[in-house]
């Protein structure tokens, strides 16, 4: 049986008339750090040593609640990894905005002079433009790339980063200064500054492939978006490491995950090995780590959380994301194949009872099943809670079946847009089971943050269900969709995901690369 219930955001979106709409005087932040009723009494509000006491917790109350509503056994970060990111908090505080070091190296940027030697402080500036889930991404990639090269991470403080995210590093803060002197917004691949431009016009020469003791340039900007060009990619090779070093700034544009391809780096394998243990955790613990949602966002997420899905006995997050060729923006559905292939998916993997063909249902079962649907249509949550109403379950589980918003297409320059899906982002990650859908970064940020191994539905082709419909991920880190191919050891294209055992290629992407665990191949 299931309850017919379409909610919205309590308390943050209001439901009228099937339209949301923030309401700012309904924002709260001061929700005390109670789960109730909840069978847990003691939670792990530090994440094993990721995160360390001292943070005012009424400014950020996600920081030191996220344990609380999270049912799933997390992974144990290494004590390695607790050590580094320690130093990390050091180097931050030392080097970051308004010390005097940050002031002369910004001095620095506009300098003719080429540089020779290495600074104390060294900094990776990101530069922000995607989508949520491509944006949580692409600063937890940047942040390990920071942690492994020593550099301090300064991110844009234009794109939304201060109303959604709280400071992560005690005593700093990881937003760059307005008055920052480099117009980064103008840089584009085909930039002077360019650092794959610089090797193709042969701006950066020597022996036989870098000119490792030449002079540095004061900066250089580093263009890893999906339209990256072979010079670009160079970045990922052992020799162009070696140069990048020494350059006190590196700005970086990206919309992708680019950890597997740090793993192929042969300078960074060792340190890699000894901060994930388990390799198939670097999102798991850096995500956490690092993104602590605003206290709107997180209020919303979790009163949406205790009113209607604390007290299923199971949470069965589905996320769907629709990939049409034509009339993405305006169009994501209904397809019927879509519909389809979750039920079959959800039911042939039992993570949904079977929907008998009577009424009558199995006697004596109390359970309930929340179903906690993210899309950007309606339409499938209304469809999936229709179909269980129709009939009972074949055991007599009641399914209740919820979405939080349905803003229809992508809006991702949208503040209020933007909040919403990180809201429903970390919804997601509460549950205790996952759908996703394959391609999708909103879900493996979810994911990711569970700490869940989900079930991935694979992309359909001419509106036909795939067979299967859906296969369990190796594992719950995020895909790297435009992985490049190019064996910087060999000076040729090769099979990346066959180089070393834990990294593959994706079950979605074929073409993509994503870090498995070897103990769990």
């Amino acid at each position: 049986m299931s309850v017919s219930m379409s909610q919205s955001f309590v308390g943050i979106l209001i439901n009228s008339s099937d339209c949301f709409r923030y309401e700012n005087n309904d924002i709260r932040d001061d929700m005390p750090d109670d789960l109730s009723p909840s069978a847990q009494i003691d939670y792990d509000r530090l994440l094993g040593g990721l995160l360390i006491e001292g943070f005012d917790e009424r400014s950020c109350r996600s920081r030191y609640q996220f344990a609380r509503y999270h049912r799933n056994a997390a992974r144990v970060p290494s004590p390695y990894l607790i050590e580094r990111l320690r130093r990390q908090e050091a180097l931050q505080k030392k080097c970051g905005p308004g010390t005097k070091s940050y002031n002369n190296a910004a001095k620095q940027l506009m300098s003719t002079q080429s540089i020779d030697g290495i600074s104390d402080c060294n900094y990776l500036f990101l530069t922000i433009h995607a989508g949520m889930g491509n944006r949580m991404l692409e600063i937890t990639s940047a942040f390990l790339y920071a942690l492994l090269t020593g550099r301090v991470l300064l991110v844009d403080r234009y794109k939304q980063i201060a109303n959604t995210f709280c400071e992560p590093f005690p005593g700093t803060s990881w937003l760059i200064p307005s008055d920052f002197p480099l117009s980064y917004n103008e840089f584009t691949k085909h930039s002077p500054e360019s650092y794959g431009n610089m090797l193709q016009e042969n701006v950066i020469r020597g022996n036989t492939y870098r000119s490792l003791a030449s002079a540095r340039p004061p900066y250089a900007y580093l263009h890893l978006d999906g339209d990256y060009a072979f010079h670009d990619k160079l970045f990922y090779c052992e020799d162009d490491q070696q140069f990048l070093q020494g350059v006190p700034w590196l700005i970086m544009r990206t919309d992708m995950y680019f950890v597997p391809s740090l793993f192929l780096i042969p300078s960074f394998q060792d340190e890699l090995s000894k901060l994930f243990p388990e390799k198939d955790t670097v999102f798991h613990h850096l995500g956490r780590y690092l993104l602590h949602p605003t206290n709107d966002i997180w209020y919303s997420a979790t009163t949406y959380y205790r009113a209607y899905l604390a007290k299923a006995d199971k949470v069965v997050g589905i996320q769907i994301r629709i990939f049409e060729k034509k009339g993405i923006l305006q169009r994501n559905g209904p397809f019927p194949h879509v519909l389809e292939q979750i039920l079959s998916c959800a039911q042939g993997e039992k993570l949904l009872p079977q929907i008998g063909v009577t009424d009558g249902a199995a006697a004596g079962n109390n359970r309930t099943i929340a179903v906690l649907g993210t899309s950007l249509s309606s339409w499938y949550s209304d469809q999936i809670r229709e179909r269980y109403s129709e009939h009972r379950t074949v055991d007599g589980t009641m399914v209740k079946v919820y979405q939080p918003s349905h803003e229809e297409y992508q809006k991702k320059k949208n503040r209020k847009h933007n909040m919403k899906a990180l809201a429903e982002i970390y919804l997601l990650s509460m549950s205790d089971v996952l759908i996703t859908s394959g391609f999708s970064t909103f879900g493996y940020v979810a994911q990711g943050l569970a700490g869940l191994t989900p079930w991935i539905m694979y992309r359909p082709e001419n509106h036909v269900v795939p067979e299967p419909p859906c296969g369990r991920a190796m594992s719950i880190e995020p895909c790297f969709h435009q992985a490049p191919y190019f064996d910087c050891r060999a000076k040729r294209d090769a099979d990346l995901g066959k180089v070393v055992p834990y990294v593959r290629h994706c079950e979605d992407v074929s073409w993509g690369l994503k870090i498995v665990n070897e103990t769990r191949l």
